[in-house]
């Protein structure tokens, strides 16, 4: 308890000396202190740009998914046993590349049997020609009656006929022996086939599926306003090419990752039920390292906002009315303006509402600044990105010192002298 009380009466002394000497410096120097108090801060120094309408690009990206649009199941078209594979699983195959056997010596047999009914036909053809021909010689010199010679036109076309039929039965025999050989309609790779050897397929059983790598066709949907101003933009004669580049979740780092294309595909109606506009893109991949059905980010470098009002994303603050920004008045003072927030277009915000041309806007960082403060404009290049890594270096090296001195300040910590001495009393 004596030891309590000293520490308290210690305290006590402490606080009573301080408050005696603040109140004889008030006394000794009153005018320094109203000077003090009223001396003005120097107008603070910061990038200032004047409000003017301008094109801003876009950075934005769409979820979609790969997919091959030329990919291809293979089916059999005849019935018979599967005598042949002529590929392995996961290979490569070339257009026309023959993949499949379905038992080609019974097919080949009914074109042979084919081929001889078409040579009877047609010897039946001769045959008819000739007895029409004496017929109609006949008929000249009155040895022969009309129904005769009716008869023998008849038979002759009877035969045309019948080569007719036999050239078409042989044709389709010839098909269905080239069915026999199942070749690849496309080049791609091929996936494991369904069918084991000594099966028997008929027409309609699925064998395998041959997905064409290279090129990829991406389908995603812009919002209806994206697709406006692009469409907008493709129809200006004067506007670039609209560069697609593709992004493969997990597979940042790596060459293909990163795909560049070309967007072919546009739509001409808006979806009632999400507001969005189907477009595609396609995209070269030649060494086949992305596949079809990953999920996907395309993004569209050259997409714009046109004739719309702009000022980097770090000139705006949060006020008691919402997003604000710091606009000089005549005498360049800062008057806080809350604004509308329209979308973000990189290191730029787009303003739909509260500012207009030819207004002062304070671009640079608003840390520090305050309603009523006077500014020294700074001329602004015109470059939001660097305003964005000026201020975040900034504040990184302030993060830094802050950061040292309070190490500094743990590391040297109460003297131990001191407490001694205050033990003692």
């Amino acid at each position: 308890m004596t030891k309590l009380f000293r520490y308290g009466r210690t305290t006590l002394l402490v606080l009573a000396a301080s408050l005696l000497m603040a109140a004889c410096g008030q006394d000794d120097d009153p005018q320094q202190s109203e000077s003090a108090g009223g001396q003005e801060s120097p107008p603070h120094p910061v990038e200032v740009t004047q409000m003017s309408r301008q094109d801003i690009p876009l950075e934005k990206s769409y979820p979609s998914l790969l997919r091959s649009d030329d990919e291809v199941t293979l089916v059999a078209r005849v019935t018979g046993f599967l005598e042949q594979r002529h590929f392995e699983a996961g290979q490569l195959v070339e257009q026309g590349q023959k993949l499949y056997t379905i038992e080609p010596d019974l097919y080949q047999a009914a074109v042979n049997q084919r081929e001889a009914d078409l040579q009877s036909a047609r010897a039946e053809l001769a045959r008819a020609q000739r007895d029409a021909q004496r017929f109609e010689r006949l008929l000249s010199q009155n040895s022969v009656s009309r129904q005769q010679y009716d008869q023998a036109r008849a038979e002759l076309g009877v035969a045309q006929a019948g080569v007719a039929q036999a050239e078409a039965a042989l044709a389709s025999a010839q098909i269905d022996l080239d069915y026999a050989e199942v070749t690849a309609p496309v080049s791609g790779m091929i996936s494991l086939s369904q069918v084991n050897i000594g099966n028997l397929v008929s027409s309609g059983t699925e064998l395998a599926t041959i997905t064409p790598l290279d090129p990829l066709e991406v389908r995603f949907q812009l919002p209806q306003r994206d697709a406006f101003e692009l469409r907008r933009q493709i129809g200006e004669a004067s506007v670039e090419a609209i560069t697609a580049v593709l992004q493969v979740p997990g597979m940042e780092g790596d060459d293909a990752s990163a795909l560049e294309g070309r967007l072919d595909f546009l739509g001409s109606r808006v979806d009632m039920g999400t507001s969005t506009v189907q477009a595609s893109a396609t995209f070269a991949n030649p060494e086949a390292r992305v596949l079809p059905g990953q999920f996907a980010r395309v993004s569209l470098e050259g997409l714009k906002r046109f004739d719309v009002l702009a000022v980097p994303e770090i000139a705006i603050g949060q006020g008691l009315m919402g997003p604000q920004v710091f606009v000089l008045d005549e005498e360049s003072v800062a008057r806080a303006r809350t604004v509308e927030l329209g979308e973000v277009a990189g290191p730029w915000q787009i303003i739909r509402g509260g500012l207009e041309v030819g207004e002062r806007v304070v671009v640079g960082d608003p840390s520090g600044i305050e309603p009523g403060r006077a500014i020294d404009p700074q001329p602004f290049e015109g470059n939001a990105g660097e305003v964005v890594e000026q201020v975040e270096q900034e504040q990184a090296e302030e993060n830094a010192e802050e950061k040292a001195g309070a190490q500094a300040a743990m590391q040297d910590g109460p003297a131990d002298g001191e407490a001694s001495e205050d033990e003692e009393e």
